[in-house]
């Protein structure tokens, strides 16, 4: 019977692990239920604006943001281990995602949305790989100083990146983020659209204001309700399609015409590659990677590149010169308008008042149907309902191309996501478990992939708004995902004429929260040279953006490589006593040095990479110290010792009592001895060699060491500072007398 019990309690914590959420319902109440319910919805509200704001920032249709927002709150919940932790689309991963694809394909077209939802699939893969192995330690290859690097530069990517939008003007994307930006800046000197600025600076207003009078009002949310009132009344978007004709400059059609030949020259050149890129890749399979035929037909991929690559260039100039003509509108006998470029209007005519632009992507002009922007950018047309379940499409290909990014999105969000889970747990006192919480993140990731998401992480702005509004469960992230599903069935004709310039604020402000300059004081108090990794990161982000992954992979290699130079050369101190009655570094106390006793403290485990160094400083004291009788190493850092650090040891040991002097050694711990022991190097220095700590060390070694001496004071026994002789204080040392090595 003891074994049947046994066994079903065993089931029952399997099944707890396997499905955490389960813990939930232990002792769950009404009163539970409805906090969960009204956070819940609280959530949802900040959620549904932010989600779409930030599919714009990946670079997807908005929508997709909603997708992303349904089934991974709920996932994440489900299957995590933070009660409170509020998973779906945030501003980073966000970035990181149009950055990882922006090679593969063009922003908001098909491929880039099927690679978005692939890249889901993968960051979760790899994320419930971590949790299942239980490898979240691998996160802290990524250390504090390289996060709040890349984070603060991040976030000011993530604001620039959203001024076009601001402003209502539309630039290409350069090679670095920077140029993109001062291009803005220049468009939006004779281009800004006054309107879309207008409502931008009102969302910002409300969502400032109400967070100040009441945090607990869903203050994106009215910002958003707001500004599409006005711009529903307003007219806000006021667009034309019209034919070619009806464009009144021959300069502009000609443009037109030209710039479509372009982009139709740079598809048939897109199309070329592909049979070229078969018959390259046949080549070497019968001939060998280094045949004269491949090398041919590699020549033609390059020179065919180098044509495309000119002609998207001149595609770029073309653009630019169509998006900065500013046009006039003038109605017809037979109704229709004619656009008159800006200061050519017919005389005695009058044009409608606005100012009309080519709305220019892409992809070519439809010389039947171009259009023509009068007014502001909105939100537009959001399909009804639930997008179609089912796995992304799998392209090893693509897959080879962005593990890379993928395994450094899932490192980032998880580390995101963890940091404030922990946030979390510290108010609620509830227990996390890391690898439970990939697993979640994971799982939140994979299962959004088959509901057309894109990768997702766990948001601190959400989170604080989930645990002040009293959630208890992950019931809360539950109805979260209700709330989403049910504004996407019923609510998506309400969003049409959201302004995109009121996205782009909500991207603005949520990322305000992201920059932390006390964050980098704080770790240059800390260490100088995490100070300086911090910075590196820091500015390689902003420098390289928006290739970001340079700039965490330069703060990883510098954090490492400072890592290991640290280990290389670590801290050594020279001993004498203070007046506490404790061993202190004699050069920081300016102490005087005994003539015949060296004591040196080692402040790190003895490795391959720092026994050299040990070695170089006991030399130099004995060089330098021509009565040095005695070398105590006092080893309470040495927490670990190599076979190389061991090896390297008995040699110095050897060789010192070789030239006459003596070695001790105090405070090695057990496992370290037990190394000593199982190499017999224990019995080489000797037990009555090996002591406990420093002051029992000094007892013993002391009056053979001083035989014959001259010296009046010895500075291990009194305090003697340079130019000055103090008694020791008599008083009994707190851990039975005995001295302790501090620093």
């Amino acid at each position: 019977m003891v074994g049947v019990v046994r066994t079903q309690g065993d089931f029952i914590i399997m099944l707890m692990r396997i499905f955490p959420f389960l813990n939930w319902f232990k002792n769950y109440t009404t009163s539970d239920l409805r906090a969960d319910l009204l956070s819940g919805l609280t959530v949802a509200l900040v959620l549904i604006p932010q989600s779409m704001a930030y599919a714009q920032l990946a670079g997807l249709p908005v929508y997709y943001g909603l997708y992303a927002a349904f089934l991974p709150p709920m996932t994440g919940a489900l299957f995590g281990s933070s009660h409170q932790l509020a998973t779906g689309p945030v501003a980073v991963v966000s970035l990181m995602t149009a950055t990882a694809l922006e090679p593969l394909a063009t922003a908001g077209g098909e491929a880039f949305i099927a690679y978005a939802i692939f890249l889901s699939l993968l960051v979760g893969l790899f994320q419930f790989a971590l949790g299942v192995l239980r490898l979240g330690m691998i996160v802290n290859f990524l250390s504090h100083p390289v996060v709040s690097g890349f984070t603060n530069a991040a976030a000011l990517i993530i604001a620039s990146s959203q001024l076009s939008k601001v402003f209502g003007v539309e630039v290409d994307n350069a090679e670095h983020h920077y140029e993109t930006v001062i291009n803005v800046f220049k468009a939006a000197l004779h281009s800004t659209h006054w309107p879309t600025l207008g409502l931008a600076v009102l969302a910002f207003a409300i969502m400032v204001v109400l967070k100040r009078v009441n945090p607990r009002i869903p203050q994106v949310l009215v910002a958003v309700v707001v500004t599409s009132l006005i711009s529903w009344i307003i007219g806000f978007e006021y667009n034309d399609k019209s034919e070619i004709s009806l464009v009144a400059s021959p300069y502009v059609k000609n443009t037109i015409r030209e710039y479509n030949g372009i982009l139709d020259k740079i598809e048939e050149g897109s199309r070329a590659r592909i049979p070229l890129k078969v018959k390259i890749e046949d080549t070497k399979k019968i001939n060998g990677p280094h045949s004269v035929t491949g090398m041919e037909l590699e020549h033609q991929m390059e020179l065919l590149n180098l044509n495309i690559k000119d002609l998207k260039e001149t595609s770029q100039v073309y653009r630019s010169r169509l998006r900065a003509i500013a046009f006039e509108s003038l109605e017809e006998s037979d109704g229709k308008p004619r656009f008159y470029i800006k200061g050519e209007v017919p005389p005695n005519r009058k044009s409608d008042g606005r100012s009309w632009r080519l709305k220019v992507g892409n992809r070519s002009l439809d010389e039947t149907a171009i259009t023509f922007v009068g007014g502001g950018s909105v939100v537009g047309k959001i399909p009804k309902g639930l997008p179609v379940f089912g796995l992304p499409k799998i392209d090893f290909k693509a897959m080879l191309t962005l593990f890379p990014m993928a395994a450094i999105i899932s490192l980032l969000g998880f580390m995101e996501a963890i940091s404030i889970a922990k946030a979390m747990a510290a108010k609620t006192g509830q227990r996390l478990d890391p690898n439970q919480e990939l697993i979640g993140q994971g799982m939140a990731n994979i299962i959004g992939s088959i509901g057309k998401g894109y990768p997702v992480s766990g948001s601190f702005s959400r989170s604080a708004v989930n645990i002040q509004a009293g959630a208890v469960t992950g019931m809360s992230s539950v109805f979260t995902s209700g709330v989403v599903v049910i504004a996407l069935l019923f609510l998506t004709p309400l969003l049409y004429y959201l302004p995109q310039s009121v996205l782009a604020a909500i991207i603005m402000v949520a990322v305000v929260g992201l920059i932390n300059v006390q964050g980098f004081v704080h770790i240059w108090q800390a260490q100088k040279y995490d100070g300086v990794i911090a910075i590196i990161s820091f500015i390689c982000t902003l420098v390289f953006a928006p290739h970001l992954d340079k700039g965490i992979i330069i703060g990883v290699v510098v954090s490492l490589g400072l890592y290991l130079f640290r280990n290389m050369r670590p801290d050594i101190a020279i001993l004498s006593k203070y007046t506490d009655g404790a061993y202190r570094n004699s050069a920081r106390f300016d102490l005087k040095l005994c003539d015949h006793i060296a004591v040196i403290r080692f402040n790190s485990s003895l490795f391959f990479t720092n026994i050299n160094y040990l070695e170089e400083k006991i030399l130099e004291e004995v060089s330098t110290r021509p009565e040095l009788k005695y070398i105590l190493i006092v080893g309470n850092s040495i927490n670990e010792l190599d076979s190389s650090g061991e090896e390297m040891l008995s040699l110095l040991i050897g060789r010192l009592r070789e030239s006459g002097h003596d070695v001790c050694i105090s405070g090695l711990n057990d496992s370290v001895l037990d190394v000593m022991r199982r190499t017999h190097l224990y019995e080489k220095i000797g037990e009555d060699h090996l002591f406990r700590n420093v002051a029992k060390a000094i007892e013993k070694i002391h009056e053979p060491a001083h035989r014959n001496s001259q010296e009046k004071e010895c500075p291990l026994l009194t305090v003697c500072f340079k130019g000055l002789t103090v008694s020791p204080p008599h008083r009994k040392h707190p851990e039975g007398g005995k001295s302790k090595t501090t620093h």
